[in-house]
């Protein structure tokens, strides 16, 4: 089994990765500042079989000390302020962790020398799509917000590390991740909360923006299989092909709770809002052997349930 490094461990979607490389027995050792967005209570399920560090991917010298003792082959590198509308109130901590700390890793993986660096980037890094089409991989990067900027900025920074220095660096673009543990800041566990509240239910603008809607464990799964199969200085889309306006996932959820879409309240819209995201998968499918197992209905009831089993851990977020 290999030694994995993975950043944002305490996170979202890196906690799923964590519980994943844990089941099937890997070396594993978490980095995670433990921001707000940070929880221990995800690794739950993995505890004791993992080695955690609290990090910020920033220090220099912390991160250098993880790489000595540790002497990781593969980096997962999740860690991440991911969240758009706080980029747009203050974009300076987005810059660091994004930037900085993703050149931290990339120094510290040149220096110590791994056997692959999976630097996770994001679907929002091609900007938007305003009528038909998909992004392809080859498509040139046009960031919209402060966020997407910095996830560009880290994604081409790896690729640069992989140019010029032979860093192994593999770069994977998600979209947009769903499911159970997402801090009640993002859109679904929003609705699911207000939902089950009886209070309004904010949707920016006329709820129309388009958005690819990928389960988080297929998300990892997807990882796990391109840090195996993938080759370095590539890059994979990664998506399920389900689109979905917001206004219809909204819908949905209120749907599935049993409740009145009459709670739906229209408010105004994000800055510079994209209006669409939409990825080409072909390559991820026919060099990896990967596609999305969990449809967008599926998936979705899985994660309502979730959180009416957990709003103890909700509540205790808002």
């Amino acid at each position: 089994m290999e030694k994995l490094l993975v950043t944002g461990g305490a996170g979202f979607i890196g906690s799923e990765f964590v519980r994943q490389a844990v089941k099937q027995g890997h070396t594993v050792t978490v980095i995670d500042k433990l921001s707000y967005a940070g929880d221990m209570e995800r690794l739950k399920e993995a505890e004791h079989n993992f080695i955690f560090h609290k990090v910020d991917v920033t220090d220099r010298e912390a991160v250098q000390h993880v790489f000595e003792s540790g002497k990781p082959d593969i980096i997962i590198h999740w860690a991440a302020e991911s969240h758009v509308d706080r980029s747009i109130v203050d974009p300076s901590p987005f810059l660091d962790t994004n930037i900085k700390g993703t050149l931290v890793l990339l120094e510290a993986a040149r220096h110590y020398g791994i056997r692959r660096f999976i630097n996770i980037s994001t679907d929002e890094v091609y900007g938007e799509l305003k009528g038909e089409g998909q992004f392809h991989e080859t498509t040139p990067l046009n960031p919209s917000s402060p966020y997407s900027v910095s996830k560009a900025s880290a994604d081409m920074l790896g690729r640069a590390y992989h140019r010029t220095y032979e860093v192994p660096v593999i770069t994977v673009r998600p979209s947009n991740n769903y499911g159970p543990w997402q801090y009640p800041e993002k859109l679904v566990p929003v609705v699911i909360w207000k939902a089950l509240h009886n209070e309004r239910v904010p949707v920016y603008a006329k709820g129309e923006n388009v958005r690819e809607w990928l389960f988080v464990a297929d998300c990892v799964n997807a990882v796990f299989e391109i840090a195996t199969n993938g080759n370095p200085g590539e890059i994979y889309n990664v998506g399920s092909g389900e689109e979905k306006r917001n206004i219809d996932v909204v819908k949905t959820i209120l749907q599935i709770l049993g409740k009145s879409e009459d709670q739906i309240e229209f408010v105004k819209d994000r800055l510079g809002h994209d209006f669409r995201y939409s990825l080409n998968c072909h390559k991820v499918r026919e060099e990896i052997g990967w596609k999305a197992k969990v449809l967008f209905a599926e998936g979705m009831e899985k994660t309502v349930k979730w959180y009416v089993d957990h709003m103890d851990w909700v509540k205790r977020k808002i």
